[in-house]
């Protein structure tokens, strides 16, 4: 799925520049690719399920239908009928904000649609540029000329939004003042300071909890000298935003899964280039599951190793928060899903989540249980976020030429690895991160964007099946470890 996204800030009001726009049949007098536009069927242009039938400039018919529209949030929603472009399953939104000051409009139009093979980069580009970049350019000739006195007045000023607020906004989070256990997670007063160049200041909503955290309050991953702040995934509200930032507004809903830690906060200020505003359909909570489980599902199914159908998947810990993601993801794409569990209780979870044959490892060898199910060919791909013995064990139920991905050592470190085992199935072994992944903002809104269409469109549920004040960080902690969680889990602030 391709995603694009672009943004800009006009100089007039927001009124102006919506009255520009909303006329979904006019933007023949304004668009400089479009030649002609007619509304099929005599509708009113603001009718829900309108269609516009337009050409090019070269001639060419598109037919696009209006999904949504809304003059409170300034926005509206459109897809692609028709078109001789392949941009197959093109959906649009257009959003208009008011910039703090009042004067000044801040746009974003984004989309998400799929292209033909080797096509992606350069159809991205044409939309982005053409459409979206040339429309932008046509709309402020138009209301700038009309705003004039306006955008004069307001030339000197940052082109993002108000400066913001000089102060620290006080709140309460987890500080990890030693590396240690649960009891090392204490609940204390917390600052977040002003955003700065480039930078978000946010209050959360729901933080997401993950393995990792555990790694980090033990010390075993180096990110954090105390004291200071864990947690690595979290969703909430923009407060005010720093200099240079113009894709994120205040009073916007936004999520991330990344370092540095610190979301383990009612309040934050973090950089804008990691976060991804969050689509009308996905809540705060669904945010803060799925970020870091989803994006590593997907880099994982998508990138480290592209399952295709057919393919025969073993998920580790297929009951947990990312084995159940993987087990979704994976089975709608026509794979084969073997999962390894330790009780029947979580059994049943993973095969309500799509693991067609759940191995309770508790009294059962998963080597052959895995060979005795694949008639001894072995597994195209094993997926191992528990590392320690188990990561060893997987090269015996690889398939000939199999690639075995250690994504977690949730069971411990793994021991250094003779190479030479790998000769015996011309195997492949690797160690991916997510946040090598998502580094580049481009790759993040595309590993995200393809998250949360999979949730819309329900093929892939989060079950938050844990949900616990952030205040007792520690108790999420130590039901983590002793595997008394299924699915995911939220800490509430």
């Amino acid at each position: 799925m391709v995603s694009v996204v672009r943004s800009t800030i006009i100089n007039a009001p927001v009124e102006a520049v919506w009255r520009a726009v909303r006329d979904f049949n006019d933007h023949d007098k304004w668009h400089p690719v479009v030649a002609d536009s007619v509304i099929e069927d005599g509708k009113a242009a603001d009718q829900i399920g309108c269609v516009r039938r337009f050409h090019l400039q070269d001639g060419s018919e598109l037919r696009e239908q209006l999904l949504k529209l809304c003059d409170r949030t300034h926005s509206f929603t459109y897809c692609i009928l028709s078109s001789p472009i392949p941009l197959i399953g093109y959906v649009a939104t257009l959003t208009l904000k008011p910039v703090t000051d009042g004067s000044r409009t801040f746009w974003d139009w984004r989309s998400t649609f799929r292209t033909p093979p080797g096509r992606e980069a350069e159809l991205a580009e044409m939309v982005g540029k053409n459409v979206y970049e040339g429309g932008f350019e046509a709309i402020r000739a138009i209301v700038e000329a009309k705003a004039a006195p306006t955008a004069r007045a307001t030339t000197s000023r940052a082109t993002a939004a108000a400066p913001p607020s000089a102060a620290a906004i006080a709140g309460q989070g987890i500080v990890i003042s030693r590396h240690g256990g649960p009891e090392a997670l204490r609940w204390q007063r917390i600052e977040a300071l002003p955003p700065g160049p480039g930078e978000v200041r946010l209050r959360h909503t729901a933080v997401g909890l993950n393995y990792i955290d555990v790694y980090v309050r033990t010390g075993f991953y180096p990110l954090l000298t105390p004291p200071g702040v864990p947690g690595m995934e979290a969703a909430g509200e923009v407060i005010d935003v720093g200099p240079g930032v113009v894709n994120i507004m205040p009073g916007d809903r936004v999520a991330y899964a990344c370092p540095p830690v610190g979301a383990y906060a009612q309040v934050r200020t973090m950089k804008a280039d990691q976060l991804v505003v969050l689509p009308q359909e996905i809540d705060d909570q669904t945010a803060a599951a799925a970020m870091l489980k989803g994006m590593t599902a997907e880099y994982l199914l998508r990138r480290t190793h592209r399952v295709k159908r057919g393919d025969t998947v073993v998920v580790h810990a297929a009951a947990g928060g990312a084995g159940m993601l993987l087990c979704q993801w994976a089975r709608h794409i026509g794979a084969r899903v073997i999962g390894t569990v330790s009780s029947e209780d979580k059994a049943r979870l993973a095969r309500e989540a799509g693991c067609d044959f759940p191995i309770v490892t508790r009294g059962q060898d998963f080597v052959a249980a895995v060979n005795d199910i694949t008639g001894g060919k072995g597994a195209d791909v094993i997926y191992d976020g528990i590392g320690g013995e188990t990561l060893l064990k997987s090269l015996d139920a690889l398939a000939m030429r199999g690639h075995l991905v250690s994504y977690g050592p949730a069971a411990g470190p793994v021991a250094p690895l003779d190479l030479s085992l790998l000769s015996r199935k011309s195997a492949t072994l690797s160690r991916p991160v997510l946040f090598h992944y998502t580094a580049d903002p481009a790759d993040l809104r595309d590993i995200s964007s393809n998250l949360f269409e999979m949730i819309r469109r329900g093929a892939v549920r989060v079950p938050i099946n844990q949900r616990y004040p952030l205040a007792e960080a520690a108790r999420a902690h130590a039901d983590l470890e002793a595997r008394r969680t299924t699915g995911a889990t939220v800490l509430v602030p």
